[in-house]
């Protein structure tokens, strides 16, 4: 059962449903969105009945939601989100009435590189820049990212750009730090199921990138979800980075299906990690043009100046020929599909 709060509803009125519901035995977690709050109740639900919660100063309505994940559901939140990213005044949306172009380096590796690489990405239209500071890697023998002198790159290079940040967050015990230098914490294919994880990026006042598990079905990205809204944290981003299948012609199968499957489903942003998806350069453009015409939310690419000497995933990264046609795509195909 949800309880959806009024826009104006007091933070008594909202400690009062909490108090109601916790004194018949039942938990409450409040989750507070840009304009409005809503409460999911865990409990006996048949107990809940007897509460009168409607008509209680400040709410706005109660819904008992059949899906199991009950603070995304589409269900109770019948309009689409918009998440918006970054500091007071320079927020960059992303949500159903415009398409965001994110881009930058998979990971951080000098201070000039990841400059050069920014410069790129805005150049060609990204309004968010991703990089990664700590990089989980499937070799403990790879490049691990810089930590934290990393995000602090991350930070010297959003003051020279005006470009917010998106880094990916590996450990509930780095949520602070990373949360204090990003605009927004991504949660990686390999920690989509890490519950304490979500549960941490779901308590730190930052928006969340939630990357699909590689092996995850839909309902269990939504559930991941759901373990972040729980915590408080309405302001939540999808990003479909493809599935591992049985086809080894690519690094993984982009599930294009996923983006209006979730659409019908939830009511997050939903974007697409072309790069992640195909691994390979020449496949980033004809995905990213794909989500586009699917209704994705936007794109996420990873961009570099020296691919050829990039320290992580240079095959996929984008430079020259192929970053001009991928700007090229995000600044006239939206528009054919009523995107800003």
């Amino acid at each position: 059962m949800v309880v959806v709060m009024a826009p104006g509803a007091t933070e008594e009125q909202i400690a009062r449903v909490t108090e109601r519901v916790e004194e018949t035995g039942g938990q409450a977690f409040v989750s507070r969105g840009v304009t409005r709050t809503i409460i999911g109740l865990v409990g006996d639900i048949e107990s809940f009945h007897g509460l009168n919660l409607r008509v209680m100063p400040g709410v706005q309505d109660v819904y008992r939601i059949s899906d199991p994940y009950k603070l995304v559901s589409l269900q109770h939140h019948p309009e689409r989100s918009t998440v918006h990213v970054g500091r007071e005044g320079h927020e960059v949306a992303i949500g159903p009435d415009t398409f965001t172009f994110i881009a930058g380096p998979c990971a951080v590796e000098t201070a000039q590189q990841t400059l050069e690489a920014a410069e790129m990405a805005k150049a060609a239209g990204a309004r968010l820049l991703r990089g990664g500071a700590f990089k989980p890697r499937t070799s403990p023998y790879a490049f691990q990212g810089l930590g934290v002198k990393g995000l602090e790159i991350l930070a010297d290079v959003r003051e020279v750009t005006g470009l917010p940040i998106v880094t990916e967050i590996v450990d509930a015990r780095d949520v602070k730090i990373v949360a204090e230098h990003a605009d927004m914490l991504q949660v990686g294919t390999r920690n989509m199921a890490n519950f304490g994880l979500l549960q941490a990026v779901g308590e730190c006042g930052k928006p969340v990138l939630l990357k699909r598990g590689m092996t995850s079905t839909i309902e269990e990205w939504l559930m991941a979800a759901e373990y972040v809204a729980q915590r408080g944290n309405l302001d939540v981003v999808l990003c479909e980075r493809g599935i591992r299948t049985f086809e080894p012609s690519t690094r993984n199968t982009l599930d294009i299906s996923a983006v209006p499957v979730v659409q019908a489903t939830s009511h997050l942003p939903v974007i697409v990690d072309p790069s992640h998806a195909g691994g390979r350069r020449d496949l980033v453009v004809p995905l990213s043009r794909a989500a586009i015409a699917v209704g994705a939310d936007g794109v996420i690419v990873d961009v570099h100046p020296d691919p050829e000497n990039a320290l992580c995933d240079g095959p996929q990264a984008l430079f020259g020929a192929e970053l001009r046609a991928l700007a090229q795509a995000v600044r006239q195909l939206p528009k054919a599909v009523g995107r800003r």
